[in-house]
């Protein structure tokens, strides 16, 4: 039996932060830079979500000589789905706008 949790605070400022820039590739650096959050927050959130096929990964080579290379990350349709599905207050529902209004 699969147990469902609502993701915590720091996941959801993760998802927020991927999903504002949902179609490129981030470094976790940067992440933790535009969330505030630890790197031994950011990147056990980031195995996790990979692990759940919310999050891509891969490895860019460094471009300057003798350095590691970079893990980048972005998110997966299916993580941009879970993304905005949780960012919504609960209760909430979605509802086009009246014609006339924009």
């Amino acid at each position: 039996m699969t147990r469902s949790r609502a993701p915590s605070a720091q996941t959801m400022q993760l998802l927020a932060a991927l999903l504002s820039q949902r179609t490129q590739w981030q470094h976790g650096y940067d992440l933790s830079e535009q969330t505030g959050l630890p790197s031994g927050t950011i990147y056990p959130i980031l195995m996790r979500l990979s692990d759940r096929g919310m999050v891509d990964a891969k490895w860019e080579p460094s471009p300057h000589q003798g350095r590691p290379p970079r893990k980048l990350y972005r998110l997966t349709t299916k993580g941009a789905a879970y993304a905005t599905e949780h960012s919504r207050p609960k209760g909430a529902t979605w509802r086009p706008l009246s014609p006339g209004r924009a």
